[in-house]
């Protein structure tokens, strides 16, 4: 059992390795964080949304802004597309595919963010929110597993982690993507030291 523990962590510190070793991903979030920092000085709204794990991810990110982080500071304007009234009654009558897209199409405006997360960077219904983000003037920021997906090439900036056969390596590497995307939007509105 202890044999298998430390696979699982040593699989960990080399995924979080080859991450911090590129300078391209490294870049990519330090784009998204701007993004989201033109954003929301602007006065406007960053959205996320995802499915299952990544919709629990795109709450966290959400709270995070809306609450507190690390330092206390005056809550910042974010949504995560997670209502389920909302995404009942679109589901029943539109189909599932298109409950986060209906929702921007409702709520999003010009000059807003959508942080889209998508592990294997296929999933319809975000795709399908990137479409309408794009159509309403709103950027797009994919958080993904898989280079080359359907949503990375329809976002403005495409934080793509690690390529595995298995979510678990990705989804753990983006709750520390969203935190460090926190972090900076914290340290860049307000002045507080990026987590």
């Amino acid at each position: 059992m202890t044999e298998d523990i430390m696979a699982v962590l040593d699989e960990c510190r080399a995924v979080l390795e080859s991450f911090a070793s590129s300078p391209r991903k490294i870049a990519a979030v330090k784009s998204a964080a701007g993004l989201m920092v033109e954003s929301l000085k602007g006065g406007h709204t960053v959205f996320s949304c995802g499915n299952g794990g990544s919709m629990s991810d795109a709450m966290h990110f959400a709270e995070e802004l809306t609450g507190r982080f690390r330092d206390d500071r005056p809550g910042l304007a974010a949504i995560a597309i997670s209502d389920p009234g909302h995404i009942s009654c679109v589901a029943n009558d539109y189909g599932y595919e298109f409950v986060f897209s209906r929702y921007l199409e409702a709520n999003g405006r010009e000059g807003d963010v959508l942080l889209a997360i998508s592990t294997s960077g296929g999933s319809r219904n975000v795709i399908n929110a990137a479409r309408a983000a794009r159509e309403n003037g709103i950027r797009v920021i994919s958080l993904t597993g898989r280079e080359g997906s359907e949503l990375s090439r329809l976002a403005d900036v495409d934080v793509c982690t690690v390529d595995t056969p298995y979510a678990d390596r990705v989804q753990e590497m983006h709750i520390k993507i969203i935190h460090i995307l926190i972090g900076l939007i914290e340290h860049a509105v307000f002045g507080h030291q990026a987590g």
